[in-house]
């Protein structure tokens, strides 16, 4: 078993005992406790380095089909939403 896989199990396992709540409540304690080490723009700064990695891997293409499939499933979404409002009384 690779360090990742027991990481992964732990994390499972964990999140069992915990539940949705619990496991919500142990990753903002997370944040928090990175912001007080970090500073206040850890996290957005995690975010920029995650997003340039992404784009590195899937290259101009690939980074323009994944905005595309966003912008869809966006499309649908609010599609979604004003179909569910219409049905409703106000």
């Amino acid at each position: 078993m690779s360090v990742r896989e027991a990481g992964q199990k732990g994390g499972e396992t964990r999140k069992e005992e915990l539940g949705p709540e619990g496991y919500s409540q142990l990753g903002k304690q997370g944040v928090e406790a990175l912001r007080e080490q970090r500073g206040p723009d850890a996290m957005s700064e995690i975010g920029k380095q995650g997003g340039e990695a992404r784009k590195e891997e899937l290259g101009p293409e690939g980074y323009s089909t994944l905005g595309k499939q966003g912008g869809e499933r966006v499309r649908e979404l609010v599609e979604k939403g004003k179909q569910s409002e219409g049905g409703r009384d106000e």
